[in-house]
């Protein structure tokens, strides 16, 4: 050794050791952002079950399935409008029902409220009265199987 003592880094150790960690907390927050996404799917899921089971409450009342959600009013046989909200628990999807009459329903949940808008791979999820279940993603490509589940 020539005598001379190293006592601290130079000024390029510690940029590459700041680009590392800024590498790093960029890879987990990302990773962490993916993982409130699919967290919160589940909450689409929810909204549509539950209005399955009103769906089926107000069959058995009316023999015919409801056509629209009103959070406000009653459930009406006459006017087909069933007692729901039009989003989701957190607001982060929007409920509506696609389709009804005295055979069947289908109704749908789309991402709709941030964070959920970023979503791209389940955007849309359906649920009908038979218990079919379908999800596209933003492109509108079948995502049933990663959304749903199996």
């Amino acid at each position: 050794m020539n005598g001379r003592r190293w006592h601290g880094a130079t000024l390029i150790e510690l940029v590459v050791a700041l680009l590392v960690l800024g590498i790093l907390a960029t890879m987990a927050v990302a990773a962490y952002r993916g993982q409130l996404l699919r967290a919160s799917r589940t909450e689409a899921r929810a909204a549509l079950l539950a209005l399955a089971t009103a769906q089926e409450l107000f069959h058995l009342r009316c023999q015919r399935y409801a056509v629209q959600l009103d959070p406000q009013g009653p459930p009406d046989c006459e006017g087909a409008t069933l007692r729901l909200a039009g989003t989701s628990e957190r607001g982060y999807y929007a409920v509506t029902i696609v389709a009804a009459d005295a055979e069947g329903w289908t109704a749908r949940a789309v991402a709709s409220g941030p964070p959920q808008a970023a979503d791209t791979r389940c955007r849309m999820f359906e649920l009908s009265a038979s218990g079919a279940r379908r999800a596209s993603d933003a492109a509108q490509r079948d995502s049933s199987l990663e959304c749903w589940g199996r």
